[in-house]
């Protein structure tokens, strides 16, 4: 027999942010103590679902709700999120226009499956959630990135967008608040680009999975809220906002003239039925968490707040950093200023020799070796440790 080689488009899926993990359990393995900065999941650090929602999953499932749901999701969840999003001021959306996903990711894998053929793309931020790249070579569509602005608190470049529009170009991916960078896009951007969408012909995707978790006194608009006369794609979910990643509950909001969305809608849809459901009993959280308490989100933002503070100061003190002020989520997007010419090797070597794991920025498509994600959801003394052992490594390391 001979020997069974994998798919080439597979092989080229990377994921930057699991990958790095590889190495520090290695270290791990030797005894060392790891100081994690580099996953998303508040539950691993201080972080605590709320109970009402545990309960709701609980009830559901000692009332044996444990069977296969609908595949566009269970009906009093997706009313739930029909006036969730009317909170958010998108207009016009029926329980027929959600879809709820096993995680905000499945739902970006099918509706870039349902868009693009091979070859044809969508612009992604760069810097931006590599899960975007990931889907984009899995179903062999083409990479076409646009800037985001650092002097402009990271920024979309509303001009670097229309200049990378081709005759491939199918559609736009926001991701707001925005990971890596923290980057919180004000209503007048969003509309710029709306303006771009409309003009070319091309489907939005505002990923928007933080968007209650704002750290200082913006509003965090949404981008459908400002356009109903053009197709856009929301995606968010629990996972963040109300402290459940595992659960894998996202969903996606269809909204913009009907005309003009239907048969990708549905071609979503067929792929949501291809896949029966996402997880049941997890769904029934969905309601609870938007229309219950939430009392858990200003206290959540507010520790972030004070860990924001923290690394956003350390980082411009400490010589041979300097770092953008995030906004929302809770990720930084700090810039190296050291002779380096490799930034996974200057993670790596940061991994070794501190034990500190963080994350490169090339792993979010930032095309300068100069870059690296850490986030702040750990504890204030885990990032002080942090921060004073990589002020020694630099003292270390460079002059």
């Amino acid at each position: 027999m001979k020997k069974i080689i994998p798919a080439e488009r597979a092989s080229r899926v990377t994921y930057a942010i699991r990958d790095v993990v590889v190495e520090a359990n290695k270290l791990k393995a030797q005894g060392k103590k790891i100081l994690h900065l580099n996953i998303g999941d508040p539950n691993v650090y201080d972080f605590v679902t709320p109970a009402h929602l545990v309960e709701a999953v609980y009830t559901a499932m000692k009332k044996n709700l444990n069977n296969y749901a609908d595949s566009a999701g269970i009906e009093e969840a997706r009313e739930a999120i029909v006036k969730e999003a009317a909170r958010d001021g998108i207009k016009g959306v029926t329980k027929n226009d959600v879809l709820i996903s096993a995680g905000v990711s499945e739902g970006i894998e099918m509706a870039m499956n349902a868009l693009l053929n091979p070859g044809e793309n969508v612009l992604t931020p760069i810097p931006g959630y590599p899960v975007y790249s990931a889907i984009v070579n899995k179903i062999g569509a083409v990479h076409n990135r646009y800037n985001c602005i650092e002097e402009e608190g990271w920024q979309p470049d509303v001009d670097d967008i229309r200049k990378k529009i081709n005759s491939k170009t199918k559609g736009i991916i926001l991701i707001n608040p925005n990971n890596p960078t923290g980057a919180l896009y004000p209503k007048e951007t969003l509309k710029e680009i709306i303006d771009i969408a409309r003009e070319y012909n091309l489907l939005i995707f505002s990923d928007e999975i933080y968007s209650k978790i704002l750290l200082d006194d913006d509003r965090h608009v949404s981008t459908a809220s400002l356009a109903n006369d053009i197709p856009i794609l929301t995606f968010n979910g629990l996972s963040k906002n109300y402290i459940v990643p595992g659960w894998r509950v996202g969903w996606m909001i269809f909204s913009g003239p009907q005309e003009l969305r239907a048969d990708f809608q549905e071609t979503v849809s067929k792929l949501a039925r291809s896949r029966l459901s996402a997880p049941g009993p997890f769904q029934y959280a969905i309601k609870p968490a938007l229309e219950g308490p939430q009392d858990h989100i200003p206290e959540m933002n507010r520790k972030l707040r004070q860990r924001r503070d923290l690394i956003y100061k350390r980082f411009n003190e400490i010589e041979g950093f300097s770092c953008t002020k995030p906004k929302g989520a809770f990720y930084a997007f700090p810039k190296i200023e050291l002779d380096i010419k490799d930034d996974k090797q200057f993670i790596m070597d940061v991994l070794y020799k501190k034990h500190i794991l963080a994350v490169f920025g090339s792993g979010f498509g930032y095309p300068k070796p100069d870059h690296f994600r850490i986030v702040f959801l750990p504890p204030m003394n885990v990032l002080e440790e942090s921060l004073n052992k990589l002020e020694e490594y630099v003292k270390e390391n460079y002059k």
